[in-house]
This record gives C-alpha cells, structure tokens and sequence, in this order.
C-alpha cells in the first residue's frame, strides 16, 4: 500500500484522513453512549449535557489557539483566516476540552469527578484519528524527522521518516490496556482514571515531539512541548501522590 493511501471510487480521488477523522468523533461518542449506558453515573443527565457542550466548545477553541502557535505567522489576508479555521491540534483540544468542562462544572454548580467515562471513548477516537493521519502520510503534520534506522518509512515524499502516527496508535493501544487492566484491579478515586490517561499521553507526546520536524521553538521547546508542560502544572497534586505514593 502507497503512503498516503488515496483510494479512488467512481473516478473520484476519497480522502481518507478527512474519513477516518468524522468516523472518530462519531465511533467515539457512540461508545461513549454505550459506556454510559452500562455504567453507574453519578451525574444528571442534564448535568452531563452541560459538561460535553463545555468540552466541546473549549476543545474546538483550544485545537485552533494551540494549533496556531505550533507556527504563530499573522497575517491580514483572507487565506490567513482560513489557515486559523483549519489548523488544529489534538493537543490543544484535549487542554481546552478540560479547561472547558471545568468552567462548565463551576457555572452548574457540580461536584463530582466527570473524565473517567470520557476516557477510553477519547482514546479511542485518537487511535482511529492516528490511523487517517498515518494514511495521509505527508499531507499531515504528523510525521516524523528523516532517520536512517529500521524505524523509518516512505511517508510519501521519498524520504525515510519516523512514522509517528503509528508510534502514538501502539502508544494509546498499550496504555488502553494498562489503565483497563488498572480500572477493573483496583479501586481508585473518581476521576483518577482520566488525570492518569492525560498525564501519560501528554508526557509521552512530550517525549515524541523531539522526533517531528518543527520550525517554530522557544528555548528549544515547541510550542505543544510548552503545553505539555503547563498540563502537568495542572496535574502535580496528582503527579506529587503517584512519586511520593
């Protein structure tokens, strides 16, 4: 199979990223739904449309800010407003989805923990997301730096690259497994589940950031480093009890 994979139908080129893209929004939240279904929440129903409508609109907000400033070029032209419409970074909207729900939980006045239902339903649209950008090959900024080792790939544009795409999916799939394995082994805090899933996943793209091709650094960090950091500024109660547990 050529990278990127561009499959025609009825003469007409289908891309498949864009695809695969909806279907993790869709499959995500319908597993979501059947988690939800199957699961004891100690959350209204109305309290709870409350708190996606809160993700929604922060992760929606908080993918375009920090997608812009993984390269922060202004500009007054009309393609300049459609760059910053377009742009986004998973990164972003999984902080400004957090931050979103927390405005939401103040505005409604509720208490209890909400991420540990949304959990595996994300990591799973990020797999399913990972697998259309891994497709897309260089089309998507999601590959990695050139590399002579076992490691690289022809991503498309004849050169061998770190695929990180493929890196995050076995990435997520080994995690998803461990915080399962811990879910049903032991008997943890609400909402634990989730800082542990963002914790991990921002440390690892942290790690995984050193092996993209960016352009833009401050001190030699990227921009998604630099929010990788401030997430675990946000977390370090949490990381604080895991070290010193």
């Amino acid at each position: 199979m050529d990278i990127p994979f561009e499959p025609i139908v009825f003469g007409y080129k289908v891309n498949i990223h864009l695809i695969l893209e909806y279907a993790a929004f869709f499959i995500g939240f319908r597993y979501y739904i059947y988690l939800k279904k199957h699961t004891q929440d100690s959350i209204s129903s109305s309290n709870r449309l409350s708190i996606i409508i809160g993700a929604v609109f922060g992760a929606f907000f908080g993918s375009r800010f920090f997608g812009f400033l993984e390269n922060p070029i202004f500009s007054f032209s009309p393609e300049f407003i459609v760059r910053l419409l377009s742009i986004k970074t998973i990164m972003g909207g999984l902080f400004g989805g957090l931050l979103g729900v927390e405005l939401a939980k103040k505005i409604i006045g509720e208490k209890h923990s909400s991420g540990d239902l949304f959990t595996f339903p994300i990591i799973l649209g990020i797999i399913i997301g990972r697998i259309g950008c891994f497709l897309a090959g260089v089309k998507e900024f999601t590959y990695g730096r050139q590399t002579s080792s076992f490691l690289g790939m022809d991503l498309g544009d004849g050169l061998y690259r770190y695929p990180i795409a493929l890196f995050e999916v076995v990435f997520l799939l080994v995690l998803w497994r461990i915080l399962k394995r811990f879910q049903i082994k032991s008997k943890i805090e609400s909402g634990l589940l989730f800082k542990y899933f963002m914790i991990s996943y921002f440390l690892f793209r942290f790690c995984i950031e050193f092996l993209k091709p960016n352009t833009f650094f401050i001190l030699g960090l990227s921009s998604i480093q630099y929010l990788c950091i401030l997430c675990m500024i946000y977390y370090q109660k949490t990381l604080r009890q895991l070290v010193f547990k």
